[in-house]
């Protein structure tokens, strides 16, 4: 199994979550997270005075998929993630070593 932990721009969520569920993704933890990359935040009039806005608004996915799947995963979020520009997130890969359903006990494979 793989955890894949992604980082994207807002507004492309409800596009990445549709693409991700029409592979055959069954579940997804997301996270309106705050950061700074590349891009180091940036400065922003609000009301007259300039302001540094030095963390920026980022949706987090958390996804554990069976290892089989994970390269299809990762090729659809980076596809319809991108928009070209700076910022766009970062795709992190690791191993899952176990996974259980609590309602029924189900682990690993089953519990996904």
């Amino acid at each position: 199994m793989k955890f894949i932990i992604a980082t994207i721009k807002p507004f492309k969520l409800e596009e990445v979550r549709e693409a991700l569920t029409d592979i055959g993704v069954r579940g997804m933890m997301v996270t309106e997270i705050k950061g700074f990359g590349s891009q180091s935040g940036h400065t922003e009039i609000y009301r007259g005075a300039e302001y540094a806005v030095n963390f920026v608004p980022k949706i987090k996915l958390e996804i554990v998929v069976a290892a089989d799947m994970a390269d299809q995963v990762i090729d659809t979020i980076t596809k319809t993630a991108r928009t070209g520009k700076i910022g766009d997130g970062k795709i992190f890969v690791l191993d899952a070593q176990q996974a259980i359903r609590v309602r029924t006990g189900e682990t690993n494979g089953d519990a996904l």
